[in-house]
């Protein structure tokens, strides 16, 4: 059985000092040793990450982290890696102990309403040490769920466990859409597939598989075919599909082979759209007009793989931009949940269609784009650009279509 990509679950992020019981809870949470649990402080290094089913919310990704007070160098780093979960936390859980309660987690609990992610505050080893009254009643007033808990033995789970079910937010209970609002019941679906040397062997990418559960999730159908078959396909058809959706590498051809009347994009714009923010990279897209020789072009892609000969992020988007600027562009990379903090220093982000992140973290990259004033944008709307059909990539979504034309 498959499980649920991390991408479509709730992140849980578990945060605080050291040595306030972060692991133990999420290992009674989980009810099996996830993490390393210790009376030394700063035991955990690293994130520790535990996919489970928490009913009823459904899949969720819980995050231990390292202690964000940690100390030293070494420590610098840990704390390092522990904000970079800021970025991709659906739902916050700080861990405190009752008489440690200062600027800490008075920040963590600022930087997570500025983002606008729900935080409940765990008081944990209460049966060592109770919180103050008077924190616990500004805590609540100022609209925080709190709950108490001995982790090692399993003390005020529950509470927390309902705390979490109450603070899911409601576009998790009720996800978006791929789909599902540009198709009806009985429609058909043409998915144009490339099948290339970056194509995972025996298996689809995970934005076609994701793509096709969700037409059949909303009761219509589709068909399967390569770039060079597509024309057969549709001439085969005794009526025409709602949508034709393709890989983005293969746009020219596909573009070339759908009639007008046919509605067309790319599963990169589909993802455009459902973790990021379709009209934020449609400005994007149009930036790729101000840019010139010499210029810097930052391409993050989620996925850490091993690039292989002419792959999409580093040799293709280099390529078609260089071609349709005159060339000279400056191209740098980062991959994973790496996110260098220099975005001043480019003229334009480029992202990969994000399949495995969730919309959490695209977003917190738009974000830190719009403070660094650097426009952005991703792989699909990228490519439809340089080579000039973006306005017909765009033929399934009207008012990003007028936001073009507008801004063009």
């Amino acid at each position: 059985m498959q499980k649920t990509p991390k991408g479509l679950r709730l992140h849980i992020g578990i945060f605080g000092r050291r040595n306030v019981g972060k692991s133990s809870l999420l290992n009674a949470l989980c009810r099996q040793a996830v993490s390393i649990v210790s009376d030394v402080a700063g035991t955990t290094t690293d994130a520790v990450e535990k996919p489970m089913e928490l009913l009823p919310v459904g899949p969720v990704l819980f995050i231990d982290t390292a202690g964000v007070d940690d100390a030293g160098t070494l420590g610098d780093m840990r704390t390092a890696g522990t904000r970079k979960i800021f970025d991709r936390t659906d739902l916050a859980i700080l861990v405190a102990v009752g008489s440690e309660w200062s600027e800490y987690e008075e920040e963590i609990i600022a930087e997570f309403k500025n983002r606008n992610i729900p935080v409940i505050v765990v008081f944990n080893k209460i049966d060592l040490e109770k919180p103050g009254s008077a924190l616990v009643e500004n805590l609540t007033g100022a609209g925080l769920q709190v709950v108490s808990t001995v982790a090692r033995n399993g003390e005020g789970l529950y509470d927390l466990r309902e705390a979490i079910i109450k603070e899911t937010p409601p576009e998790i209970i009720n996800p978006a859409t791929i789909i599902g609002d540009l198709i009806r019941p009985g429609d058909l679906v043409v998915l144009v597939v490339p099948i290339d040397k970056e194509a995972p062997k025996g298996r689809l990418i995970l934005p076609q598989v994701q793509t096709i559960r969700d037409i059949l999730d909303n009761d219509a159908y589709s068909i399967v075919v390569k770039e060079q078959d597509l024309r057969d396909a549709l001439d085969g058809l005794k009526s025409k599909p709602a949508l034709v959706i393709t890989d983005s590498q293969a746009f020219l051809k596909v573009a070339a082979d759908t009639p007008e009347d046919i509605l067309m994009t790319s599963f990169s714009i589909l993802f455009a759209r459902y973790k990021g923010n379709l009209t934020e990279f449609v400005r994007g897209a149009v930036a790729i007009d101000a840019l010139k020789p010499g210029d810097k072009v930052l391409i993050a892609e989620a996925c850490s793989h091993h690039p292989i000969t002419d792959d999409i992020g580093t040799v293709k988007i280099p390529r078609w931009l260089n071609q349709y600027v005159g060339g000279g562009i400056h191209f740098d990379h980062c991959r994973g949940h790496d996110f260098p903090e220099n975005l001043p220093d480019y003229k334009l982000i480029i992202h990969c269609g994000s399949c495995m992140f969730n919309r959490r973290e695209v977003l917190s990259r738009i974000m830190y784009a719009r403070k660094a004033g650097v426009p952005i944008t991703n792989y699909g709307m990228t490519i439809a650009y340089s080579l000039g059909i973006f306005e017909r990539a765009l033929s399934a979504f009207p008012m990003a279509q007028q936001l073009y034309r507008k801004i063009k």
